[in-house]
């Protein structure tokens, strides 16, 4: 021991030392803004400052491609604009409002038509090797000779544009830009002056900003460009401005933008930036830079590190954005204009991904912004009824599952974060709670979410489980005890869809498992991911999980399985599924926590080989140097905390588990004064293992060590290895208490929803001593009242029923626990026809196999509960035999169009009618009238009326879209055709 506190006096001496050189040192300096350009990462390169207003980047790309979502690409080589707002490493194409271009001459004469407008005449090609980007300043030289510099300070972007000698100067200003302009205007103040604003659709549906821009030198011309047309009115998009020659001058062009009005962006100008002084905004914007990323100080030789370190921590303060005024002023949930008192109010809450991560780093180095936060997510339920789930311009989207504000909010009660009003929260995570929509009422009442009652099931399922568990954590700090005690058994509901047989989280339909099952496959059952990244997202109760896979040996048995199987997936291609080891996919959110689960079966080194693998194999310093999406911080806030060697599995918790360290030496400067420092003896390529750990001067024998800990300023130490070392002790965190567990509902099997003659049923329960007990209810007699009836053994139905069941379990002389209710229906086949498919449907969606569009039973809306055939890049035929000549006069075929989603109407259906199958007479032939650019989920009937007459064959032939056209984001893809029923009388 007297051996061990030497060594660690020597790092404490050590780690001052460093602490001086790292404090000197310019952090922002190894900032690289290309770091995730490439690839999928969907970050932008341009100018910012921490958690800024403005986000004033090139854009590269304007088409809505899903890779340019951020607006850059780095595989491009042509700029489009320079625009003041973009979203980081998102999966959707908002933002690039307010995009200028400089331009010297024309490129066709055509460019002078006041109502056309081509983009392509004004871009601009450029090379890397003359692009310059470091935190808070862009810059290119693009192949028309003029250098274009970009930096900005919270509300305003400045710009300064140095043409070639002797070229006109001008200026395209584009309004319309990127996604759908709903409105917009400008007007010309003076010579030096415009101001305007716009309304625009995408993510957002009703997103507004209003603009004001100032130039340092008169323009002589304008001219408006682009006649158009939004909400019936007519309205100019895009505007150019002539300046003449300026004579080796560079013109100066500051933008301030705002939310609210035309005045607010004015005011932000004024207040922000009232001079004209290019170097000295570029400076105080490095300078704000360095002072954020000096929150955090890591020392290595290795500058790539030092770049890929300090850019993770830069990613995590693009965002969320500042979204009100100097004064305060704001545009709510409500679309009217509110004004923050005692907090600031911002904007761009990614939660689906950044509460695994970017947000618990927060409450270690920004506590007073985390309750800025969570006042902004207060105002929201205040002005909007619920918490924000993706909410993007004080709009929300609902792209996302769960609602994992409320994990934010524990997470800050827990640690004890101060600055907002904890009852006031409570009441927003309750409320956001007990709604009746996104499969909630479902889950409520029933203790998961099937796919008959909402897609992604699964994945729904699990995550409200554990945002349960979160509000509960709230519950118990505010001694709300019958809140406490309903919110912990909702949290419990991860076991309805826990398959013990075969260890997997598994989609219901019906009342029973979905068939077939295939754990690789990504389907409509989870979010971006399948079941294999799905199955460990229990963070609120690991040894519950570990539990019902059969032990802890079992548990890491899978876990090892997990990294080690194929890393195929199977079902449909899913563009977020990357950086696969096995079937962990870290280029996804659901799989961040998974790496540290080995802590929790005394496997430890386990976590730290592959934090190790990760931190080295999936972060590069280039532009392709994100394994996936960045998504708001998310992928970068992993690795910085990570990289300190400690990671939060489950935030709400005040816990972090112990990883592997990437730094010999890291500091974190807290905002109470004080400095937590981390050293790691031995630390060299290869040496991955924690040989030993010690806080202050006490060794350390679990694998995880407390919010508290940190914040009191202790030091941690770890002696690292190349030899793995199982020394620490799993985490010995509270668990449910036995008599609170829940018994989980009852599994109603059979072979299919629709049935011939008759339909064997079984009941099971994977509960230990329970019994099952079911009712009989007939479909058309919903009002007879029934008994249960106590299963025994599987039984016969022969007409339409509903089946009812539970479980129940005896768990002391006087009291019974009770499941909650499995419902399953089954229908008698309405007819005896046979079908014959001449096309082939999509895997992912059958409607259960082919007699699924004649079974009498129609699909939703809602389509990704499986009910629709889809056919892909095919026309749909198929021959409907009747068994018997019958008379017919009237066909129907039903079908579905989701725009967003690739599948439109068929441009037209046929019906045929034949007594031999061979010779077929057209009997009717629908057009579709609904227009491809209806973004509204569509069902039409296609029907046919002919005169009466016997038939026994019907040829029913509908036609594909095509190829997806230029205005849709999947242009040149592959358009889908959904069918489910089919009538003939």
């Amino acid at each position: 021991m007297k051996k061990n506190l030497l060594i660690y006096c020597f790092f404490l001496l050590f780690s001052s030392q460093n602490n001086i050189i790292a404090q000197q040192r310019n952090n922002a300096h190894f900032v690289n803004p290309f770091i995730g350009t490439g690839g999928h990462g969907h970050t932008y390169p341009g100018a910012t400052v921490p958690f800024g207003m403005v986000q004033l980047s090139p854009d590269t790309r304007i088409d809505g491609s899903w890779d340019g979502c951020s607006g850059y690409h780095y595989s491009d080589s042509i700029i489009y604009g320079f625009s003041h707002t973009h979203l980081s490493g998102t999966g959707c194409s908002d933002y690039g409002d307010i995009a200028l271009l400089p331009f010297t001459n024309y490129t066709n004469n055509d460019q002078n038509k006041k109502d056309h407008f081509d983009y392509k005449n004004y871009a601009a090609h450029f090379s890397h090797k003359n692009e310059k980007a470091v935190a808070g300043y862009y810059s290119v030289v693009m192949d028309n000779h003029i250098t274009a510099e970009l930096t900005s300070t919270t509300r305003v972007g400045f710009q300064k544009y140095t043409y070639p000698e002797n070229e006109e100067a001008r200026i395209v200003v584009q309004i319309d830009h990127r996604d759908k302009t709903l409105e917009s205007q400008m007007t010309v103040v003076n010579d030096r002056c415009v101001e305007g604003f716009r309304r625009s659709e995408a993510w957002a549906k009703d997103q507004h900003i209003y603009f004001v821009i100032e130039f340092s030198e008169p323009f002589s011309k304008d001219v408006g460009i682009g006649k158009g047309n939004a909400d019936g009115k007519e309205m100019i998009s895009n505007y150019q401005l002539d300046f003449g020659q300026l004579h080796a001058k560079s013109l100066f062009i500051k933008v301030g933008i705002s939310n609210v009005s035309i005045e607010g962006a004015r005011k932000n100008l004024q207040a922000e930036l009232p001079h004209w002084d290019f170097s000295k905004v570029r400076k105080d914007a490095a300078a704000q830079w360095d002072k954020e990323l000096s929150k955090i100080e890591v020392s290595d030789a290795d500058n790539n590190k030092l770049s890929i370190f300090y850019t993770a921590l830069y990613h995590t303060m693009t965002q969320p954005n500042i979204a009100m005024d100097v004064d305060g002023k704001y545009r709510g949930r409500d679309n009217n204009i509110h004004a923050a008192v005692g907090f600031t109010y911002y904007s761009v809450f990614s939660l689906w991904d950044t509460f695994r991560a970017a947000h618990p780093l927060y409450t270690i180095i920004d506590q007073r912004r985390t309750a800025d936060f969570i006042n902004t997510f207060l105002a929201q339920y205040e002005q909007g009824s619920r918490l924000p789930v993706w909410e993007l311009a004080s709009n929300e989207t609902d792209c996302m599952i769960g609602y994992h504000a409320v994990s934010v909010i524990a997470d800050a009660v827990v640690k004890g974060v101060k600055g907002f009003d904890y009852e006031l929260a409570f009441e927003a995570c309750k409320h956001s709670a007990m709604l009746d929509h996104l499969g909630l009422d479902a889950y409520k009442k029933n203790g998961f979410i099937s796919m008959d009652d909402e897609h992604e099931s699964v994945s729904k399922t699990l995550e409200y489980a554990y945002d349960d568990w979160c509000i509960a954590q709230i519950a118990m700090k505010l001694n709300k005890t019958a809140d406490y005690n309903y919110f912990i058994n909702r949290s419990q509901s991860w076991k309805n869809v826990f398959d013990t047989e075969t260890g997997f989280m598994r989609p219901k339909k019906n009342g029973g498992w979905l068939l077939p099952f295939e754990p690789r496959e990504v389907n409509n059952n989870y979010t971006e991911g399948n079941s294999w990244q799905y199955t460990f997202f229990v963070p609120q109760d690991i040894p519950g999980l570990m539990m019902k896979m059969g032990g802890q040996q079992k548990f890491e048995n899978k876990l090892d399985e997990l990294f080690s199987t194929s890393n195929k997936t199977t079902g449909r291609e899913q563009a977020d599924i990357t950086g696969l080891i096995g079937q962990y996919a870290h280029g996804n959110e659901p799989s961040h926590h998974m790496t540290y689960l080995y802590n929790f079966c005394n496997q430890p080194s386990k976590t730290q080989y592959r934090v190790h693998q990760i931190l080295n194999d999936f972060y590069k310093n280039e532009p392709d140097g994100l394994i996936g999406n960045e998504d708001c911080g998310q992928m970068s806030a992993w690795y910085v905390l990570s990289a300190l060697g400690f990671y939060q599995v489950t935030p709400g918790t005040e816990y972090f588990m112990l990883g592997s360290p990437a730094f010999n030496v890291a500091s974190i400067h807290l905002e109470n004064g004080k400095t937590f420092t981390i050293n790691a003896d031995n630390l060299a390529p290869g040496n991955c293992y924690i040989s030993s750990a010690m806080m202050n001067t006490k060794m350390l024998s679990s694998s995880f060590f407390s919010y508290n800990d940190l914040l009191a300023a202790n030091k941690l130490y770890f002696v690292m290895s190349d030899k793995p070392v199982n020394k620490l002790l799993p985490p010995h965190l509270a668990q449910i208490n036995k008599e609170e567990s829940i018994v989980t509902v009852p599994i109603i099997q059979a072979n299919s929803k629709v049935f011939e003659d008759s339909l064997r049923i079984e009941l099971k329960s994977y509960d230990a001593n329970t019994k099952i007990f079911y009712k009989l209810q007939p479909i058309e007699n919903k009002d007879i009242n029934v008994s249960s009836i106590e299963y025994t053994t599987p039984f016969y139905i022969y007409q339409n029923t509903t089946i009812v069941a539970y479980s129940t379990k005896e768990i002391s002389a006087s009291k019974n626990q009770f499941s909650n209710s499995s419902t399953a229906h089954f229908y008698k086949r309405p007819n005896n026809w046979g079908i014959t498919i001449n096309a082939t449907y999509n895997t992912q969606y059958t409607a259960g196999g082919d007699k699924g569009i004649i079974d009498g039973v129609k699909g939703e809306t809602n389509w990704r509960k499986g009910e629709w055939q889809g056919y892909q890049s095919q026309d749909f035929e198929c021959i409907i035999d009747l068994q018997n000549e019958t008379e017919v006069s009237k066909f129907s075929a039903s079908f579905l169009q989701d725009t967003r989603s690739w599948i439109l109407m068929p441009l037209k259906v046929e019906f045929y009618t034949s007594t031999d199958n061979v010779h077929f007479a057209l009997a009717g032939t629908v057009q579709n009238d609904i227009d491809a650019k209806d973004y509204e989920v569509r069902l039409k009937d296609y029907v046919a009326q002919a005169p009466l007459q016997k038939r026994r064959f019907v040829k029913v032939k509908a036609y594909n879209f095509g190829k997806l056209p230029v205005w849709h984001q999947g242009s040149g893809g592959d358009a889908f055709i959904f069918i489910d029923e089919i009538g003939v009388w």
